[in-house]
């Protein structure tokens, strides 16, 4: 039977993967942290970027966001219900010198956590070609 530990400690490792993949541009990562049928929702630089998974994995793969190995990403909290999961990720220095704070809603699949949806918020910086 799994604890409260091994489902935090799968949660933190789908978080990993997203930081893992977004941070170097690897679509591998990425595929493997998020659910096939994911979205994304969020402004950044006052423009929606309301995207499915495969477009998200595209921008990542053409602009990581560490570009200058300022990059750094902390879960700030997880919550679990059952097998539903919400995780906050603080992440800042993308492309230099963009923050923002991403909500990813998880969800438990036999034995394995994925992320169903990322809602973010560009909360510092200004962003590329904008």
């Amino acid at each position: 039977m799994k604890t409260l530990i091994d489902d935090y400690d799968a949660i933190k490792a789908v978080v990993q993967l997203y930081i893992d993949g977004s941070s170097a541009g690897d679509r591998s990562k990425l595929k493997q942290a998020f659910h096939p049928d994911a979205r994304m929702f969020g402004l950044a630089g006052g423009s929606r970027v309301d995207l499915n998974m495969d477009a998200f994995f595209d921008l990542s793969v053409k602009a990581p966001d560490d570009t200058d190995g300022s990059y750094r990403a902390r879960l700030i909290s997880t919550e679990q219900f059952g097998d539903a999961a919400v995780a906050v990720l603080a992440e800042d220095g993308c492309w230099g010198s963009v923050s923002f704070v991403d909500i990813f809603t998880l969800s438990r699949f036999a034995d394995t956590w994925k992320i169903v949806s990322k809602t973010f918020a560009h909360t510092g910086g200004k962003m590329p070609g904008g």
